[in-house]
This record gives C-alpha cells, structure tokens and sequence, in this order.
C-alpha cells in the first residue's frame, strides 16, 4: 500500500509535498464517499486524480489559472469557480466533503467552514487535513539559532517561513472544535500524523526543490523524466518519511467531522 501511494506522488510532485501527499492519500482508503462529493479547494486536481478511482462529482477552487490544469486531468464531473466562503450550491446538497492541506491557507476561514456546513446534508461527513502548532515549533532551522542563542533570529525565520508557505491557522484540536461548532459541525475522529523529522524535511525540501519550478513553468510538470530509475534515491530518501500511522508529536492534523 505505501509503495503504491508513494510512487504516485513522487513521479510528478517534487519530493516534499509527495511525501505528505502519500501520506494523506492513505486517509481516503476508508473514508466513506457519500455522493455527491465535494472537494474544497481543488486546485490542479492532481490529488483527486491520484487518489481517488472515480470522478469526484465537484471541485471547488477560487484561482481559474489552476482549474484549467485541473480540468485538464479530468477528474471532476464538474468544477467551480468559487470563493469557499460563497459556495453557490443549494443547502444540504452535498453527501460527503474534503479538503486537503487547505483551511490553514484560507483568512476567512469561519466564513468557509460555515459554509461547507451549510451544503452538507445532515449527518454527512466532512475529512479535511491540516498542520498543527507542532507545524511551526518543529522547524529545524529556528531549534538551531535557539542553540546559538539566536532566538529573536529563529523567530523571524519561523515568520518567515508561515508567509512563504502561506499558512495562516495552525490550531489544536480544541481550536478546531470551537470553529466546527459555529459551523454546525462535531468532530467524529481526529488524530496527528507526521514526525517532527518529516516536518524538516519538508522544510529543506523547500528550498532543494526549487530546480523542479523550472520544469513546471516551461513544460507544466515537476518531474521532467518520471521514472523509477531517475527517482530511485529520491523514492529512498522519501520512504523513510513516509508512516501514516497516528502519533502523538505529529506535525499535521487528520479530522473527520460530521454535519450535525
């Protein structure tokens, strides 16, 4: 199973967020797919077409640009151009919803969230991924300025790094209760996953990842040749991080949620 999961990611995502990006398609393995489905925030639709066998009935994403490539890849039976805060489907008309390493981007998340409790039916299910406070206190680089005596360093680094990832929310579980029960939603099960190691990793991956922009800016892929014999350090190093299992220091949060 994580073979499969991981080299789908890896042929065409640089190694950083293919490492993630397994580990959060294994979630979906018993996630029970009430029709019709909602994905919020879809953006290039390359998760939806990797991990899931049949079409998702709607993809939901503010940026046109990358729903073009998400069209492309065929694997929504409809897709919308929408700000989650403004979802224009009728109430309690959607069977189940996700949303995958998105909420912690969105400023007006309260807004969304009622809303994506709005379209769903009563009962139905909710499965969204984020990143936990440990998301910021687990950065390598701030943990050695601390060593050196360089923590106001370390900090600026720490404010650095949320901007350039764009990551807003970074909330525990009791953070997210208080916001899904304005929403009309109940946490069902949540757990935390991926280690403080794999956080680093994908920290520098960052910054070793920037030769795959180039590729992707001229041709449209990250992965100019995606093969195993080209990735096979690559799928190693990657193999290492990948553990989908629920731990206590984990960086990212699993939730799955139920409309009340």
């Amino acid at each position: 199973m994580s073979d499969q999961h991981l080299w789908a990611q890896i042929r065409e995502l640089p190694y950083f967020r293919a490492m993630l990006r397994a580990v959060e398609a294994s979630f979906y393995e018993d996630f029970g797919l009430s029709t019709p489905l909602l994905d919020v925030g879809c953006g290039d639709g390359h998760f939806a077409q990797v991990v899931f066998k049949q079409k998702v009935d709607i993809g939901v994403d503010p940026e046109l640009e990358i729903m073009r490539e998400a069209q492309a890849r065929k694997a929504y039976r409809m897709l919308v151009q929408a700000d989650g805060g403004k979802l224009p489907l009728a109430d309690a008309s959607i069977g189940s919803a996700f949303s995958n390493s998105v909420l912690e981007h969105i400023p007006h998340l309260d807004v969304v969230l009622r809303e994506v409790g709005r379209v769903l039916k009563h009962g139905a299910l909710f499965l969204f991924t984020v990143p936990n406070p440990g998301y910021r206190s687990e950065l390598s680089i701030p943990r050695m300025m601390t060593k050196i005596r360089l923590s106001n360093l370390g900090k600026s680094y720490e404010n650095w790094f949320m901007r350039m990832s764009r990551t807003i929310h970074l909330y525990d579980q009791n953070g997210w209760a208080e916001r899904l029960k304005a929403a009309g939603l109940k946490i069902e099960r949540t757990f935390n996953y991926f280690s403080p190691a794999a956080l680093r990793a994908l920290e520098w991956g960052h910054y070793f990842g920037a030769p795959c922009l180039l590729p992707h800016t001229l041709l449209g892929r990250w992965i100019i040749a995606p093969y195993r014999w080209n990735l096979a350090i690559t799928e190693r190093f990657v193999q290492r991080y990948y553990d989908p299992s629920p731990r206590e220091d984990g960086t990212y949060s699993y939730y799955l949620v139920r409309r009340e």
